[in-house]
């Protein structure tokens, strides 16, 4: 099968996956495993017929397409490597994405061209309460038809190992993790520095969590908290802490598209007060821009096409940014929980997630506008050259460089093979169900990578 040298698309993968079942029928199988809200199936693949179970599930995020490679990859390695299925007892299974409906929505820059203004002008992420890995009101009230599939699939399969691939935008590689799982971040260094892929050393999402290691982050059990405090202090409820009653370790292999060389940098900054201060103006500023643009925009969009989709993140960004840019900003920021210190890795992982944050939301209108085809507010030129001004920053003033899809997709496959040979050395853990502060009760989405 010839490598792919761009992100597969929905219908892709799924004729990806069967062409590998007709090749190899007796170690593959595909099965669907759910079905989406629009009707898509999720299709799970499975290689080998060991005892052991490992999970991989792709296509957690819709914006986020390095997964379904990865797995495409990972069959290949299973079905060429028989120490990975039957020297392990192993079975490999993997879910080719969780959340197809979206990743419909990136069809337009999925496969190219690979720039950072098409990407954005062109990027869709559901609002948080329809992200599928996420259990808001708890695994019992799951309201999304892929997250109880997934949900169902955990419980029937009960692995010793998930894997959910996640891919940066802008940024770099880093791994979270349930527990620990020690020589982790050693393999993961191995492989950045082989692939060329920067490690981020001070993650934006991991900005409060202990550290493992090098890139690796343990994720803390899910507790209430305000929804900008639950960008990056807790770990709500999710996926990845629900078959932990079944002794399974959850990995987060995060994977960068665009990579850049200072979020590897863990030397102090020569500024980080200002830095900061910079960061949090500039977030304060767009965010009052996009809010008027926001305004302004909304009462012409009635004969858009499910406009209420493309609005919901909007709204949701709109609401987090001011409690970010406070918390963010030294003169401003809480007291009673302040930033950790932060190395130049750290400052540049906060400066990429402010921009982040506004060219996502300035991309979703710029795609609202435009379908509507027609702009009465004047929008698209406010629009087009804060997207240009944003992307500019990431690409000359961070020096964002493009990866190419395949070496993301090793990397990213590297790593999971990585977390499966340490996990099999090791005994299942017992159920962290009992841990001080996770609870039944309600919890906050988290935006996050």
């Amino acid at each position: 099968m010839p490598p792919l040298r761009r992100y597969p698309t929905v219908d892709e993968l799924g004729a990806r996956a069967a062409a590998l079942v007709t090749r190899h029928p007796a170690a593959a199988r595909l099965r669907r495993v759910g079905t989406s809200r629009a009707g898509i199936p999720l299709w799970l693949l499975s290689v080998g017929r060991g005892s052991r179970q490992v999970l991989v599930v792709a296509g957690p995020h819709a914006n986020e397409p390095v997964g379904g490679a990865t797995v495409l990859r990972l069959a290949e390695r299973a079905l060429a490597d028989p120490w990975l299925t039957a020297g392990t007892d192993t079975t490999w299974n993997l879910l080719l994405c969780l959340d197809p409906d979206g990743l419909r929505r990136n069809e337009r820059w999925l496969t190219g061209p690979y720039s950072l203004g098409h990407h954005y002008r062109n990027f869709f992420r559901p609002g948080f309460l329809e992200q599928p890995e996420w259990l808001p009101d708890g695994a019992a009230a799951a309201a999304l038809p892929e997250t109880r599939a997934l949900l169902a699939l955990q419980d029937e399969l009960r692995p010793v190992l998930q894997c959910s691939l996640h891919g940066v935008d802008v940024g770099g590689g880093f791994v979270e993790l349930t527990r620990d799982l020690p020589g982790l971040d050693r393999r993961v260094a191995g492989v950045a520095a082989r692939l060329g892929i920067p490690r981020e050393l001070g993650a934006y999402d991991a900005l409060y969590w202990p550290r493992l290691g090098l890139a690796v982050y343990r994720i803390p059990p899910p507790h209430r908290g305000t929804l900008a405090a639950a960008i990056t202090e807790a770990a709500v409820e999710s996926t990845w802490f629900h078959p932990h009653r079944h002794g399974t370790l959850t990995a987060v292999v995060e994977a960068p598209m665009w990579g850049v060389a200072a979020v590897a940098d863990g030397s102090p900054h020569p500024g980080p007060a200002a830095e900061r201060r910079a960061v949090s103006r500039t977030l304060r500023e767009d965010t009052r821009l996009l809010a008027d643009l926001t305004d302004r925009i909304r009462p012409h969009l009635a004969a858009v096409p499910d406009a209420a989709r493309l609005l919901a993140p909007v709204d949701d960004y709109l609401l987090v940014c001011p409690g970010l840019a406070d918390a963010w900003d030294p003169d401003t920021g809480p007291s009673a929980d302040p930033l950790p210190l932060l190395t130049t890795a750290g400052l540049t992982a906060l400066r990429l997630a402010g921009r982040r944050v506004v060219l996502r939301t300035a991309g979703l209108l710029h795609q609202l506008v435009s379908r509507a085809g027609h702009d009465p507010a004047g929008a698209l030129p406010q629009l087009d050259r804060l997207i240009d001004a944003r992307c500019a920053d990431y690409r000359d003033g961070c020096r964002a460089r493009w990866i190419p899809v395949e070496r993301q997709a090793e990397y990213q496959a590297r790593v999971v093979l990585a977390a499966f040979a340490l996990a099999v050395r090791r005994p299942r853990g017992p159920s962290r169900s009992g841990e001080r502060d996770w609870g039944p009760g309600t919890a906050v989405p988290m935006h996050r990578e």
